[in-house]
């Protein structure tokens, strides 16, 4: 499977519908559900235009998915927040694991400064850890459950439970 990584435009608006409002995604991820087309142009206008670095996964030029990674901000620029989520029809392909290769090969040099990338995952989204562990991150044990990931420096995912 041959994916791209690039910026959003606003002429992505219907694919990213298509994937956006699939209700396996909202539900695995922390993507918010969108109510329409023009909640879903707001949330570009506002969030993804103007994000550093929030790319979408395609296939054929379509996005299929998203993934962003947010700087830290003043103190914390050393670390990044990592999150994805990919159309459901193209999950179990090895996709996200593609793109997630690619993100950490590249943004440590884009971002100098970042040291490390922590990503929040569900603990019941075993499919999301599995990537991340493909991806070279390692299970640590302690009162949140963490990967680390050796990259030039610690990198690590925090896991949460929604449930609490």
């Amino acid at each position: 499977m041959k994916i791209a990584l690039r910026p959003y435009e606003l002429s992505d608006i219907d694919d990213f519908m298509k994937w956006a409002c699939d209700d396996l995604v909202v539900q695995t991820s922390r993507l918010r559900h969108f109510s329409s087309k023009e909640d879903a142009l707001s949330y570009f206008k506002e969030t993804i235009l103007p994000h550093p670095w929030y790319r979408a996964i395609c296939e054929d030029g379509r996005p299929i998915g998203f993934i962003c990674v947010m700087p830290g901000s003043k103190g914390e620029r050393c670390k990044g927040m990592l999150s994805y989520a990919l159309g459901s029809k193209y999950w179990n392909h090895g996709i996200t694991t593609l793109a997630v290769k690619k993100v950490v090969s590249s943004v440590f040099h884009e971002f100098p400064e970042m040291k490390r990338v922590e990503a929040i995952v569900d603990v019941d989204n075993m499919a999301s850890q599995r990537v991340l562990e493909k991806v070279g991150f390692l299970k640590e044990d302690g009162r949140n459950l963490v990967f680390l990931m050796p990259i030039s420096t610690l990198s690590f995912i925090q896991l949460y439970n929604d449930k609490d």
